[in-house]
């Protein structure tokens, strides 16, 4: 019984590994769940073009809804992690933030996801049954060492100031205290307040990318910004495939993002080295040492 811990916590490190990929701490993931709440954003080729474009430019991870997947050449999460999201809802809704869960962990572990994701509307009308279902998932990712990256947003008819700092906070916490490994969410007003929030949470927390900017070197140095006060990573969603030149985005904010990548050496100097490769590049390159 004794050695069944060790395992059960290595199973999701494992996988943890595989989404912080890179080794630096840091994550850069393609936000393409919008098609069920907004409707498509790109035809079947342009989707799986936005995925090979990540991929190349080395970013971490896809979200993307579990049929989805099917449409996306497989081939492509050789290099980059897929997060299968649980959430639901649409745009023609009568409550736009009642989230319903439309898939579960172990449908994710069948279609090779690294990790999964939930949607939750701190405030909502709704709010007690979608706390419920983030409980249900992060217990079904402990039973399955599936990492749960928790979506948490603060929205609903009571919430005078859903920028508030204080609510943001609350709504990490309740996600590290309900079984979240990573947090995404929104920034505060300032960075100040987005660094505290940041120190707040003893899980990493990324960033939502939000609407798009209006100019896509606004939307780097905003990211800058916000990777200066703490935060791990990003998930680009609009701000990507409302790009003209998603390839032209992925070479601005990839460096931002992980700079290690300009200077290997930085990631020796910050943090000790691994037993195993981190990199995914040396992940395959040893497995075939001795194959």
């Amino acid at each position: 019984m004794s050695s069944s811990v060790p395992l059960l916590v290595a199973g999701k490190a494992i996988r943890m590994d595989r989404l912080f990929g890179h080794g630096d701490g840091r994550l850069l993931l393609l936000a393409l769940d919008h098609p069920v709440s907004a409707g498509p954003i790109a035809d079947a080729a342009g989707l799986n073009r936005l995925v090979a474009t990540g991929a190349a430019h080395r970013a971490d991870g896809a979200i993307l809804h579990k049929g989805r997947v099917r449409a996306i050449d497989h081939r492509l999460f050789r290099s980059m992690s897929l997060i299968v999201h649980l959430s639901a809802s649409t745009m023609h809704a009568p409550d736009t933030d009642a989230k319903v869960l439309v898939s579960s962990v172990v449908e994710a572990l069948r279609r090779g996801a690294d990790a999964v994701s939930v949607h939750i509307n701190i405030g909502s009308a709704e709010e007690a049954a979608q706390l419920g279902d983030l409980a249900a998932v992060a217990d079904a990712c402990d039973q399955w060492n599936m990492p749960l990256l928790a979506m948490m947003y603060p929205r609903g008819p009571r919430l005078a100031d859903p920028q508030s700092a204080d609510l943001i906070a609350h709504a990490a916490a309740v996600a590290v205290d309900l079984g979240a490994d990573v947090v995404k969410t929104v920034p505060a007003r300032t960075d100040a307040e987005t660094a505290d929030i940041v120190a707040s949470c003893p899980v990493p927390i990324i960033m939502a990318g939000g609407p798009k900017t209006g100019s896509r070197d606004e939307f780097v140095a905003r990211s800058a910004a916000l990777l200066r006060s703490g935060v791990r990573g990003i998930a680009v969603g609009r701000n990507l495939f409302e790009d003209p030149e998603p390839a032209g985005l992925f070479r601005a904010l990839v460096p931002v993002v992980h700079p290690v990548m300009e200077n290997p050496g930085a990631v020796e100097r910050e943090m000790p080295a691994p037993a195993l490769p981190v990199s995914r590049e040396n992940r395959f390159e040893e497995s075939l040492k001795g194959s």
